[in-house]
């Protein structure tokens, strides 16, 4: 169509310059590095390790996992762009949404640092979580036989209960009322609106399988037995080797493969927890001291997972409850990938297991007639060789 009689030609504008190619030999953190000093991001924003909390090389390997996600998407990168609107390359991505995870900070506190809208920062961190969904899905899956060997050795090793799998235990991940329309749904014990995770992990305080998405007003054994754990244990599709005590006569003490948990489950042949008694006899009370050492491992794990990942700690701002199970399961999936890449930077033990602030000790009081008798032999097994055992 030839244009209007009389119309004004448009001057043709020049187009945008596009960023200067960084120097030969630089290395991508430096750029990054010196957005966030720009942002006022943290007073330590040189050192990489204690701004994203894990190793370049860890790094990397999560840019490795996801690069096929990101590069077969039409126009991925130039749907993201800084303020100065230098296109976000994949390391940015990785790096903004790992920033999200870390930090907790609001989308849009961590989009103003770099001039970002706060719905790009959304889009962003959300891309990261759905491939690493699909990428590192075999970080997090229950063991194989040989590696279930190792774990019950580890575990031994700690306070000396034999055959033992895992430990299991829960923490609420707080919300906002107002995000939830029946928010009555949501609220817990202590008058919070929460979301709880449960969590099995190994003596490495690896996580082995985890549920999360059910609401803060169900208790500890409600969950369980909601879960597919549960269901695979009952049908002795999980947990159903067997170990014969070592000092007994061939068969006489024979103890279920289990995993510990606290007052707050139900006792189980797969599932063994403290006596609750009082007046308890020194061979019991043995048993409950080696049991609440050994148990520390799930509680540092979930005290770590929210140290760590500082989006799960604290009131969440109007969460999205079918979003916030995999945003949970993601941090877990990192969590495990820190640990199988063997990274300094993920740390020990926390300083404090205390994952639950404020949350009172549940209790069940449910036992299985045939789990009194397991736990009965581990515990006489560990008042006969208690001298032998780590103290």
């Amino acid at each position: 169509m030839a244009p209007l009689r009389g119309a004004k030609r448009r001057k043709r504008q020049p187009e945008k310059a596009l960023p200067s190619p960084a120097p030969a030999g630089a290395d991508w953190w430096d750029g990054f590095a010196r957005r966030l000093a720009a942002g006022r991001f943290s007073n330590d924003c040189n050192n990489f390790e204690s701004v994203f909390k894990m190793s370049r090389k860890t790094f990397d390997y999560l840019c490795s996992l996801i690069s096929g996600d990101c590069t077969r998407k039409t126009q991925s990168f130039r749907n993201f762009r800084f303020g100065d609107t230098a296109v976000l390359g994949l390391e940015d991505q990785v790096a903004v949404a790992l920033l999200r995870l870390t930090t907790g900070e609001s989308l849009l506190s961590i989009g103003n640092r770099f001039g970002m809208n706060h719905s790009a920062i959304s889009n962003i961190t959300w891309k990261f979580i759905e491939a690493l969904e699909e990428r590192a899905v075999n970080h997090l899956r229950w063991p194989t036989p040989e590696e279930m060997a190792s774990i019950k050795a580890k575990f031994e090793k700690i306070k000396g209960l034999p055959n033992c799998c895992g430990a299991i235990d829960t923490t609420h991940i707080l919300m906002c009322s107002s995000a939830q329309p029946n928010s009555n749904i949501w609220l817990d014990g202590e008058n919070r609106n929460s979301m709880v995770l449960q969590a099995i992990v190994d003596a490495d305080m690896r996580f082995r399988d985890v549920v999360s998405g059910w609401p803060g007003s169900l208790d500890d054994s409600c969950i369980l037995r909601t879960s597919g754990f549960y269901r695979l244990c009952e049908k002795g599709a999980r947990l159903d080797g067997q170990m014969e005590l070592p000092g007994e006569p061939a068969g006489s003490a024979v103890v279920r493969e289990y995993i510990l948990g606290d007052s707050s489950y139900p006792l189980l042949p797969w599932l063994m927890t403290p006596y609750q008694e009082n007046g308890l006899s020194p061979a019991k009370a043995e048993f409950n001291k080696r049991h609440a050492a050994t148990i520390m491992v799930v509680q540092g794990a979930l005290a770590k997972l929210k140290e760590r990942w500082q989006v799960l700690k604290g009131e969440l701002w109007r969460p999205d409850k079918h979003r916030l199970p995999r945003i949970i399961y993601v941090c877990c999936l990192l969590t495990n990938i820190l640990i199988d890449l063997e990274d300094a930077a993920r740390g020990g033990m926390p300083p404090s297991h205390n994952h639950d602030d404020g949350y009172r000790q549940q209790l069940s009081g449910v036992a299985d007639e045939g789990a009194a008798p397991q736990r009965d032999l581990l515990c006489q097994y560990v008042s006969m060789i208690g001298s032998n055992l780590p103290a």
